[in-house]
């Protein structure tokens, strides 16, 4: 009886089984024909960021969806190889893909807790589950892991599955792969890394953030202990080396998104025309090296250049007044929160901080920072005008027409401050600041290779992410005459030509039968009598303008624009000698690179070089990266190079525009101590206020104004509220070239003149003066008696009649 019970026993065993087996492979046969494939691993690309380069090579900002930078196997210390192994699969080098045992002890556990609590998956089955498969936690998907792991097993290596999982697992703060947590946790390559810091990272994976290095360092500790105990038990290091590894001091350097800030309107511009070109999946998924023409330290010193300049506008014009009044409760508040934040990143000078006043005294206002206390000197407060100090109450009881000109300024006033200094004890010495409503541009172009060098478009793109440099187009007023003047010397004007500066009237019948009048006036209310060309432009004359405009003709004057570089809509009418013509400051570089480059046009370009993730170049300026021809997949990034005005033409006008500096209202820019040629630009109603000035190997230009248009005040003209900025951009750029003279072309001829006729004098005459001519100018007579009528009427405007 006993035996057949056995035996029954048995069969039921056996047929169990069996039909476990069935099972088995009817849930295979059924599962795997729908599974992915697996070869495809072999040539494992996965997502990679995309990184913008300065022209150093320095990274300027990262473009991705995954932050993951992939590297061979073979860069990988073994360390971190066997920290991750023994941490996460210690018998990946035994198994096939599947670990039984470690299996049956999940189920297990998960059996007894009545859920999925504890995974037993191989790195093999993590890599299956990360590429081909859903993160779903159902013993479905772990079915389908396993296969997919035994299947991957059969076409890689060990080492090849071990390259695709330390390159795709995520380890926190958006690092995907060892390469991007290295540089994310201790600002390492993975080859640099020692056994502490490779163990921390082989314990991220179970939980990034719980492990945290950065939120939950003693965790991350802990963590890391396990992992050296483990490869203590696998045999790859000894307890000494795990003791010494655990006691290694390890500093986390808190890594923020990779951008410099004082490059993301640089930075934006290229992104949109890398997006224009391979479209976003590419730009954000594979890995593309962009190097750009951008110098970083040119780059910082124009966004300084700007933002200063229009902090002193804004300080001009007087103070708004705090930003808020906190009541008690709110800046109790206000400074517990900033004391926090002020841990991670300490006061240093030249920090821009918000400031509570508390108080007062007869030397300075008293205000607190965080839980630091600060003092603002009175003698740096004669800008911000009359200031009426006074504490909540007061401020709360007496109504606003009680203030007149005066700003109120209460107790619990949140102020702009500057830190001056940082004093031994922690306190701070302040200065009151305020965040200017007016906005600037500049643009810096290496006029012969066309690349440009450093680009602001705006005081701060966190605050505004509109390009003024390339969007904005706004009136050029008096930056435009060289144009102007440019055209004048190709129709046989000279720079000793002689205009008469004298009152003109242009009356004008309009449809509707009214007559209009337009009485055109120079800046400053006056007119000057016979002027030559020179003192013309140096000085901005606007009348002089106006009468070579009409005489070339407008429409030739328009045209020649055109072929220097306008693209936006020209006004084709006489007030375009006043610079109507709206354009951008991207524009108005273009045109003076042509002047800085012997007059040979070259389009601008941000981008230099692309290579892709294989180091294939597929993009670049230089037709030596490409000796064969561009290739599948490649382009030369083609520049425009064009002739369009005469070397001579370029020289004179470069020559004026010197004159400009050295005589007229571009002086500021003598203060770089070598050949400088600039225009200041300055439109009627002040609204905008430009200037654009060139070294021989790099020109910029800076524009001050308001988004929305208004005046910019009295007496803020080009030179005052554009030139400086431009001055104290180009300390720093000019700093890069060598001190040389404009190129002259050999065919220019200098000739001594009568200032006041343009005609001949001897050479030791009183009062000559050494000018320059194109060929076949230079004036043949010598001047004559002052008293004779026609002594200045010889050129091209009959003085009599005007």
């Amino acid at each position: 009886m006993l035996r057949k019970i056995v035996r029954y026993i048995m069969l039921l065993a056996v047929g169990g089984a069996l039909l476990a087996v069935a099972g088995l492979v009817t849930a295979y046969l059924l599962v795997a024909s729908s599974l992915p494939r697996v070869d495809t691993l072999a040539d494992y690309r996965p997502p990679v960021i995309t990184r913008i380069l300065a022209d150093d090579g320095s990274v300027l900002a990262e473009l991705y969806k995954e932050r993951r930078v992939v590297v061979p196997i073979e860069r990988m210390p073994d360390a971190l190889i066997n920290a991750f192994v023994a941490a996460e699969d210690a018998k990946f080098f035994q198994h096939r893909g599947i670990d039984l045992v470690s299996i049956l002890r999940a189920a297990i556990k998960n059996i007894q807790a009545g859920g999925i609590v504890q995974g037993g998956s191989t790195i093999t089955q993590q890599v299956a589950k990360s590429l081909l498969l859903t993160p779903e936690k159902k013993f479905s998907r772990k079915f389908k892991e396993a296969i997919l792991a035994w299947r991957m097993e059969q076409k890689l290596s060990k080492k090849e599955i071990l390259s695709i999982y330390l390159n795709q697992i995520y380890l926190g703060h958006g690092a995907h792969g060892v390469q991007a947590a290295a540089e994310n946790y201790f600002d390492k390559n993975v080859e640099d890394l020692s056994l502490a810091e490779c163990a921390m990272l082989a314990g991220l994976p179970q939980a990034p953030s719980r492990y945290s290095p950065y939120r939950h360092f003693q965790r991350a500790k802990e963590r890391q202990r396990y992992v050296l105990k483990r490869m203590v038990e696998n045999g790859y290091i000894s307890e000494e080396e795990a003791e010494l590894a655990f006691a290694e001091k390890l500093t986390i350097h808190p890594r923020s998104r990779q951008h410099v800030p004082e490059a993301a309107y640089f930075t934006e511009q290229v992104r949109r025309d890398l997006i224009a070109t391979y479209g976003e999946k590419a730009v954000y998924t594979q890995g593309l090296q962009v190097h750009t023409s951008l110098n970083l330290a040119m780059q910082r010193a124009a966004q300084a250049a700007v933002q200063q300049n229009l902090r002193n506008y804004d300080k001009r014009h007087g103070y708004r007044g705090p930003g808020k009044i906190l009541s008690e409760g709110e800046a109790s508040e206000f400074l517990a929160d900033q004391a926090r934040r002020l841990r991670d990143n300490p006061p240093e000078q030249g920090h821009f901080l918000q400031a509570v006043l508390t108080g007062w005294n007869d030397q300075a206002l008293l205000v607190a920072v965080g839980d630091r206390h600060g003092l603002i000197a009175r003698e740096g407060l004669a800008w911000a005008g009359e200031l009426k100090l006074l504490s909540r109450e007061d401020y709360l009881l007496t109504p606003d027409e009680a203030w007149g000109d005066a700003i109120p300024l209460p107790v619990g006033s949140l102020l702009e401050t500057r830190v001056k200094q940082v004093r031994p004890d922690g306190s701070l010495e302040l200065e009151l600041e305020q965040t200017p409503e007016v906005q600037g541009a500049l643009v810096a172009i290496d006029p012969h290779s066309g690349q440009v060098k450093a680009l602001v478009g705006g005081y701060d793109f966190a605050r505004s992410q509109f390009n003024r440099a390339i969007q904005a187009r706004r009136q050029p007023g008096s930056a435009m005459k060289p144009l102007i003047y440019a055209a004048a010397l190709d129709k046989g004007y000279t720079p000793a030509t002689v205009i008469l500066d004298t009152p003109i009237i242009y009356r004008e019948k309009l449809d509707t039968g009214k007559e209009t009048e337009w009485k055109p006036r120079n800046y400053g209310k006056k007119f000057y009598g016979p002027t030559s060309l020179r003192t013309g432009l140096a000085k901005s004359r606007n009348i002089i303008t106006i009468k070579i405009l009409e005489d070339i003709g407008v429409n030739y004057a328009a045209n020649y624009a055109r072929r220097l570089g306008i693209e936006s809509p020209i006004e084709r009418d006489l007030t375009l000698a006043l610079g109507s013509t709206a354009v951008t400051p991207m524009e108005l570089a273009k045109v003076y690179c042509v002047f800085a480059n012997g007059g040979i046009h070259v389009s601008p370009t941000y981008i230099t070089r692309i290579i892709d993730r294989d180091g294939r170049i597929i993009a670049s300026v230089d037709p030596a990266d490409f000796p064969d021809g561009a290739g599948p997949g490649q382009r030369l990034l083609q520049q425009k190079r064009e002739r369009v005005i005469s070397p001579e033409t370029a020289y004179l006008i470069t020559n004026l525009m010197e004159s400009v500096v050295q005589q007229g209202t571009g002086w500021r820019a003598k203060a770089l101590g070598r050949p400088v040629a600039g225009k200041t630009g300055t439109t009627n109603d002040l609204k905008d206020a430009w200037f654009v000035g060139f070294i021989p190997d790099l020109v910029a230009v800076t524009w001050t104004g308001f988004d929305q248009e208004r005046s910019l005040g009295d007496h803020e003209t080009g030179s005052r509220a554009a030139a400086p900025a431009w001055v104290a951009f180009m300390k720093e750029a000019a700093s890069h070239y060598p001190v040389r003279q404009f190129k002259v072309p050999d065919s220019i001829l200098f000739r001594p003149i009568d200032p006041k006729t343009g005609l001949l004098v001897p050479e030791d005459t009183p009062g000559a003066v050494i000018e320059a001519f194109a060929p076949g100018t230079a004036p043949t007579r010598f001047a004559m008696d002052e008293s004779r009528p026609d002594a200045r009427d010889f050129f091209k405007l009959d003085l009599e009649e005007n």
